[in-house]
């Protein structure tokens, strides 16, 4: 008997990120991807995995500028017109639509990197094998991910949102996706034969006296706004749930929220061969 087809995955349905579209164009690499801006250097080539519109990779081609070559692929050529516009005429940056599992490279780039794109996968590992191929003998892979479930908020958030965000979880699991994946890339790596793994702590803590608090805190209000109707389509939260959820944490956020911590790991490893 024949395997059954993997499920369907969120990110195939709405963003390759999982995130909102104005999530991902207010990140950049020195603020959303502080390692591997750390490792970057003038003449690297480059390939970022799952790069929506391209905010973080126009900062890594700045970063290996000049003589470095940089390429952003997703799966969504929505997102890939939109990456191409914005950063066109820019030196050494392109951007291809392709598929996370089906990478089309080959030892071909000094780092290869994914921000926040492993937690979306029901298959990460795979993916992470992917990427080792795309990257020289030699070469680098650079991973940076989540552990929802160590996330902090101070004080707690009204309870309409704690109740979204647990069942956010339950129905990321559901879809096969591991809510801790930060914390398992260190064992993915040495499974796909990296050597010189490292991990470094990135944690993401914001409190109200920034002047993007608002904004960095959003992110959960706009996951009810753009994951949610596909979770009551699914059945895990009713519609008033959500928007309950929605509407109450944009006013705590206004009213009473004075800090957010978000959980994540940047884990690097060495191709051999």
């Amino acid at each position: 008997m024949s395997a059954p087809p993997p499920r369907e995955e969120p990110w195939r349905r709405n963003s390759p990120s999982g995130a909102a579209p104005g999530i991902l164009n207010t990140r950049t690499l020195e603020t959303a991807h502080r390692r591997l801006a750390a490792l970057l250097r003038p003449g690297l080539a480059v390939l970022d995995v799952g790069c929506g519109p391209g905010a973080i990779t126009r900062g890594i081609a700045g970063a290996v500028a000049p003589g470095g070559r940089v390429v952003g692929v997703d799966i969504n050529g929505g997102l890939i017109d939109e990456a191409r516009r914005a950063h066109r005429g820019i030196p050494g940056l392109a951007f291809d639509v392709a598929d996370a599992y089906a990478l089309p490279y080959r030892s071909v780039f000094d780092i290869v990197t994914a921000a926040r794109v492993l937690q979306w996968l029901s298959r990460p590992e795979d993916a992470l094998r992917g990427m080792v191929g795309a990257a020289k003998p030699g070469g680098r892979v650079v991973i940076l991910d989540y552990n929802h479930e160590k996330i902090r908020w101070t004080p707690e958030p009204p309870a309409a949102m704690r109740t979204f965000f647990a069942a956010f979880l339950r129905w990321r699991a559901d879809q096969g996706l591991d809510n801790a994946t930060a914390d398992h890339l260190a064992e993915m790596f040495a499974r796909t034969g990296l050597v010189d793994v490292a991990a470094t702590p990135q944690p993401e803590v914001t409190s109200r006296a920034e002047p993007d608090f608002a904004a960095r805190l959003t992110i959960w209000a706009d996951t009810a706004a753009f994951h949610g109707p596909r979770m009551v389509e699914d059945g895990v939260v009713t519609e008033r749930e959500r928007t309950a959820a929605e509407a109450d944490y944009r006013t705590w956020i206004s009213a009473r929220a004075e800090s957010q911590a978000l959980y994540l790991v940047a884990v690097e490893g060495t191709r051999v061969v």
